[in-house]
């Protein structure tokens, strides 16, 4: 099964939220051939969510309290069919750890053709915050969807 790996930082706001609404968007399209995981690039193994990213998941029926931080590796970055961060300093540092898996790495708005931005970070911000990332993020994933079918 194909694997889609997204990173970010600390892998408690952005990527989680990114997989588990991927994940969500991929089964009620049927598509449920493929894998999805999350890693962060400076993240403490095993934290827990950031309390607000769970909140506004919680908003949409999504559950990211089993959620754990995970750090990127060399072996989940060879195994990733495909690579998306959420800005591009990320892209930029996973090129250099791997540099073989480079044609495989992308910021997500890269991927799909968009303009050359970051994905907000809403680390330590409001709960508002939060939900304009998750929204952000939403809308992408459903574009990613459609690209992926």
């Amino acid at each position: 099964m194909p694997l889609i790996l997204f990173v970010c930082t600390g892998n408690t706001c952005r990527s989680p939220m990114a997989e588990y609404l991927l994940k969500d968007l991929l089964e009620e399209s049927g598509m449920a051939d493929w894998e999805v995981a999350s890693a962060g690039v400076a993240a403490l193994q095993n934290s827990h969510p950031s309390e607000q990213a769970v909140k506004v998941m919680q908003e949409k029926n999504i559950d990211l309290t089993t959620h754990r931080a995970r750090k990127v590796s060399p072996k989940i970055l060879a195994r990733a069919e495909l690579i998306l961060t959420m800005t591009k300093r990320h892209r930029l540092f996973l090129k250099e750890m791997l540099p073989g898996a480079a044609d495989k790495i992308f910021t997500l708005k890269e991927y799909l053709a968009k303009e050359e931005k970051d994905v907000i970070d809403p680390f330590g911000s409001s709960d508002d915050y939060y939900r304009m990332t998750r929204d952000e993020l939403e809308k992408l994933l459903v574009e990613l969807v459609e690209k992926l079918g």
